[in-house]
């Protein structure tokens, strides 16, 4: 009667949902301040003051056409600013005819795929990687290639991506800062990652996109610095939103950028705009394009997810956790205390603790916190955190 294929999905529910929900159930039973929910990476704190005065000005402006119908790829003057902030930061030359706004960074993916993917092609991803791809990747006839974690550091595994691409390789997708590790990816990891792309396009006279899922790249600490991929990658597509980087999660805003580098770049351009139209998206919500633009050097407070990550971390590791010191984004991704972290985050729910597993991120053996909350829940939450550690002493 439905869809085979979404009924099938269905079954294999995002875990981070499920502990969502399960959240949820625990607050009604114990009260809220008694669950401590880590599950959702969705900011709880107000976007920087930028996003309200411009959301005041334009609303009160009394601008005819304010919510209107625009290009299917946005606001030109939008993409101008965008286009002139990636330039700088990457030095390849952009303009606005290289951003097509979009509805946040998931549908951007799902523009991307649908303008690149043929039937059966293949797009690499490298675990651990936010599980969403699976089903973007599929919504467009593509078919997912996981590099398994190498979990020494949570840099890309690239004696194994080398035996992974195939003649039907039409992608890569990366993410850095990397959700659920907060690992940065380093220039040396990146130019390793062009350098065996080039090796393998020669090899089997292909063209290979990097698609760089970028929505974390403004949550970075202890002067960590990002590589630009347009300056790495001559393929290089660059996805990216506002909803953690300007705590807009709600208003799914964010953009496409390509490279100017791209052979053909122009076709591909008018390919992105065709798609999103024909996915449905039309165009992006446009009293938040001409907001973003307005708040494009607003910065949210990352002093802030610095202290939660180190008071966590340190906590967490006292306490016996193995884990990577994140770099950027607000996870950590802690190696379980057994080896089965299924068993062990439906453990943690004893002690009203809502943790993700790490096979919902193709890595078994860890569980994914996220740190966007409340800085009393974090605290109120470490006796609960040392229970558990007792239980597997």
């Amino acid at each position: 009667m439905f869809s085979k294929k979404v009924v099938e999905n269905l079954k294999k529910s995002s875990w981070i949902r499920v502990m969502f929900e399960e959240g949820n159930r625990l607050a009604k039973i114990y009260g809220a301040d008694k669950v401590y929910d880590y599950s959702l990476g969705n900011p709880f704190g107000e976007p920087p003051v930028e996003v309200n005065e411009s959301l005041k000005k334009h609303i009160l402006s009394g601008e005819a056409g304010l919510h209107k119908y625009m290009s299917n790829a946005g606001y030109p003057e939008v993409r101008e600013k965008i286009a002139k902030s990636l330039e700088k930061e990457s030095g390849v030359r952009l303009n606005e005819e290289n951003i097509i706004m979009t509805v946040g960074a998931a549908g951007g993916l799902n523009v991307v795929l649908k303008a690149l993917l043929n039937e059966g092609e293949e797009v690499i991803v490298f675990a651990p990687y936010f599980v969403e791809y699976n089903s973007y990747i599929d919504n467009n006839g593509g078919k997912t290639v996981v590099v398994p974690a190498d979990t020494k550091s949570f840099q890309p595994n690239f004696e194994e991506f080398k035996k992974l691409i195939t003649a039907k390789t039409k992608a890569v997708i990366i993410n850095s800062p990397n959700n659920p590790t907060g690992v940065v990816y380093s220039e040396e990891s990146l130019k390793t990652m062009a350098s065996i792309i080039e090796e393998k396009e020669k090899e089997y006279e292909t063209t290979i996109f990097i698609v760089s899922d970028e929505p974390y790249n403004k949550i970075v600490y202890d002067g960590n610095k990002l590589t630009a991929v347009m300056a790495v990658f001559k393929n290089a597509i660059v996805v990216n939103s506002f909803s953690k980087s300007l705590g807009l999660a709600g208003e799914r805003i964010g953009y496409i950028a390509v490279s100017s580098k791209i052979d053909n770049v122009d076709l591909l351009i008018n390919g992105l705009v065709y798609c999103n139209r024909i996915l449905g998206f039309v165009n992006a919500p446009a009293l938040f394009q001409r907001v973003v633009a307005d708040a494009l050097e607003a910065k949210i407070d990352v002093e802030d997810y610095k202290e939660k990550r180190d008071f966590l971390y340190d906590n967490l590791t006292r306490l016996g956790f193995e884990c990577i010191k994140p770099q950027g984004a607000f996870y950590l991704f802690p190696k379980a205390l057994i080896d089965d972290e299924v068993e062990f985050v439906n453990r943690a729910l004893k002690y009203n603790l809502l943790l993700v597993p790490g096979s919902g991120f193709g890595c078994p053996g860890y569980f994914r916190m996220s740190y966007c909350v409340k800085f009393d829940m974090i605290k109120n939450s470490i006796p609960a955190f040392e229970k558990l550690a007792k239980d597997f002493k």
